[in-house]
């Protein structure tokens, strides 16, 4: 939960002015270009790989990372139409208020994005607070040690059963750490962080080259298309572990649309945001490919699937660099994927503090999150409120976090975008599009089934699902109660600006 107390029904603070609301389009192309890859390009990829290969049991793992990269593509069309169309802070927020109706079902559904936000935006920026305190543990043994454990199960009526596991490790310290230390570097100019998005990056492409370059140099092709039997047998364990696959493959590839969130500091919009998002991602899937391919081919994928049941799986890379090139390699390799995990957390910070800002400078949200810094302009509270949330979601398992921000942000984003698209070609085909979606509808179309197979062909998936249940229901009763004080949809039609 959000760690402000639950607000009032009426706006706590009288609204900004208009000119004290005002962003500053400060972020160019490449600037644009650099937040994508560091939000996509985080500790997923450098964790994950035992996760895909233990849940396809081989190396055909590698139809995960393809379909995964399809799947984004796909999606990251119907970003670039709405992006263009409607460059503006709030990304999704504003999409679903345009889409379904700002003074109809769209006001619910844009709360609701927001509202499920302040739960899968701080579950996503602590997967890689988390991710990179696992890798300081290859560097620091004992980083992982359990300090202490706690699960929690609760009967919901119409639900089912719901957990939730708590670990504390020293590491999960260094992770609250680390989140604090990201926001402290967000707490300035816009155009200042877009510098510092520059040089994070370099770090991010030094470690991928990096990867790359010694995988492809030690590459045993034996070892990398050393399928089991049966492995492309098109049983339902197949499909079940391809579910399962593509669930953690899309963790990997989210973050291209984090320039969608900017679109009020983006500098001609129109352009760059369609340019930015389909650069990043054809580059990101690229290397993805690449580099799983290349350490495939280093390090048995027998190994890879032992290691996805113990804690050596989160630094696999580091354990591959010091066979190859000995102990100073693996630990060179932990400080990078480490600067690599903070540029993603960084990235995704700035992004997602701005969403809760444009909801309440609507009225759509706790009016506090509209207030913007006095000399920064930027959104502080906003970007405070994520950071504890995110600091506090440090004690989960990185397993959990994955899983549960993956398929909330399906649920509540995702679907409601790719069958609005082509919604909102229906109701308004008069709309300005500076791009318009490469073979439409068929990207929107595969995006749905795509992110609908996520959601129901795996292992387990009620658990996921019943979370997000829970959170929808919560958010639909705040709504109700602050719509029927305000006299808003569906209880009348005054609107808060």
């Amino acid at each position: 939960m959000m760690p402000n107390p639950l607000p009032s029904m009426a706006p706590q603070m009288p609204p900004p002015q208009k000119d004290d609301t005002r962003l500053i389009r400060g972020v160019t192309l490449g600037s644009a270009i650099a937040l994508n890859m560091t939000d996509m390009i985080g500790v997923g990829p450098f964790i994950t790989i035992p996760l895909i290969v233990a849940a396809m049991g081989g190396p055909q793992a590698m139809l995960g990372w393809v379909a995964g990269a399809l799947l984004a593509i796909c999606d990251g069309l119907v970003w670039a139409e709405l992006g263009a169309a409607m460059p503006r802070s709030g990304g999704s927020y504003r999409y679903l208020e345009e889409i379904y109706g700002a003074r109809k079902l769209g006001r619910l559904l844009a709360f609701l994005f927001v509202w499920q936000l302040s739960f899968s935006a701080p579950l996503s920026i602590a997967s890689g607070a988390v991710g990179l305190s696992r890798y300081a543990g290859y560097l620091w043994k004992g980083f992982d040690r359990p300090l202490a454990q706690h699960a929690t199960m609760a009967a919901l009526p119409g639900v089912g059963s719901v957990a939730v596991q708590l670990v504390i490790t020293p590491g999960t310290f260094f992770a609250i750490a680390m989140v604090a230390l990201a926001v402290g570097l967000l707490y300035r100019r816009i155009t200042v962080i877009g510098k510092l998005s520059k040089l994070l990056w370099i770090g991010v492409m030094v470690t991928i080259v990096w990867v790359i370059f010694a995988g492809v140099t030690h590459f045993n092709p034996a070892r990398a298309f050393d399928f089991p039997a049966g492995a492309f047998t098109l049983s339902r364990e197949f499909f079940f572990g391809l579910g399962a696959a593509l669930l953690v493959a899309t963790y990997d590839y989210w973050g291209y649309y984090n320039v969608c969130f900017l679109g009020e500091e983006i500098a001609e919009p129109a352009r760059n945001i369609p340019r930015a998002m389909i650069w990043s991602i054809l580059a990101v899937c690229g290397i993805y490919l690449v580099m799983n391919v290349s350490i495939l081919g280093v390090v048995p994928w027998q190994e890879l699937k032992s290691a996805a049941t113990t804690d050596t799986h989160f630094y696999v890379v580091s354990t591959m660099m010091e066979r190859l090139y000995g102990p100073w390699a693996g630990a060179v390799a932990a400080v990078l994927i480490m600067w690599t995990a903070f540029a993603s957390v960084f990235s995704l910070l700035l992004g997602y503090s701005r969403v809760p800002y444009a909801a309440a400078l609507d009225g759509n949200y706790f009016s506090a999150f509209a207030r913007l810094h006095p000399r920064g302009r930027f959104p502080h509270v906003s970007l405070l409120a994520l950071g504890a949330v995110a600091a506090a979601a440090c004690f989960l398992r990185l397993a959990d976090i994955i899983a549960a921000l993956v398929v909330i942000r399906i649920m509540v984003q995702f679907l409601l975008q790719t069958v609005g698209v082509m919604v909102l070609r229906i109701r308004r085909p008069d709309m300005p599009r500076p791009f318009r979606m490469w073979l439409y509808p068929l990207p929107a179309l595969l995006a749905t089934v795509g992110f609908l197979y996520v959601m129901f062909f795996r292992p387990n998936f009620a658990r996921e699902i019943r979370w997000g249940a829970v959170i929808v229901v919560l958010g639909c009763i705040i709504y109700l109660i602050r719509a029927a004080v305000r006299r808003e949809w569906p209880f009348g039609s005054a609107m808060t600006a």
